[in-house]
């Protein structure tokens, strides 16, 4: 068995594609109308989504959900920080504005238009590379990042 794609269920199809493709620059690799299909994961509208599993829209018994995210990662998080501060589409609400990690990473929180979380953060190519960039050698990014010198050395453009 292959674990192929995650997928969204949206109350509006329109609104969640402008919130996945105009600001996390999803791109589609399937449109079926109903159903949009994106690198990792797919958004299916509701009522459909509900005609599939024969239910009635009054009918949420059945719903067991979990805690999850969806995560993105990004080389250029300044620049998408701007972008997330200026979407005009509609408003997004941040769960938490940027934080970052102990091994530099910086990330940050928020909804789409179904309250689904979405965490973008900074690439680890990219904090790897910053750091070089700082001057630190591969052991000491080694030792700030937690990750075996190896991995720095793939990391980081030398």
């Amino acid at each position: 068995m292959k674990f192929t794609s995650a997928m969204i269920v949206v109350q509006d199809m329109e609104k969640s594609r402008k919130f996945y493709e105009n600001l996390l620059n999803q791109k589609v690799l399937l449109d079926l109308g109903a159903n949009v299909s994106y690198e990792g994961f797919a958004l299916m509208d509701f009522k459909r989504w509900m005609e599939f599993l024969e239910k009635e829209e009054s009918d949420f018994s059945f719903l067991k959900s979990n805690v999850y995210e969806l995560y993105f990662e990004i080389d250029d998080y300044d620049n998408f920080i701007e972008k997330l501060n200026n979407f005009k589409d509609f408003e997004v609400e941040i769960a938490h504005k940027t934080k970052e990690f102990p091994w530099g990473q910086r990330v940050i929180r928020f909804y789409d238009p179904d309250n689904h979380m979405v965490e973008v953060g900074e690439s680890l190519e990219s904090v790897a590379n910053k750091f070089h960039s700082d001057g630190m050698s591969v052991e000491e990014i080694a030792k700030r990042m937690g990750i075996p010198e190896e991995n720095v050395v793939n990391l980081v453009n030398i």
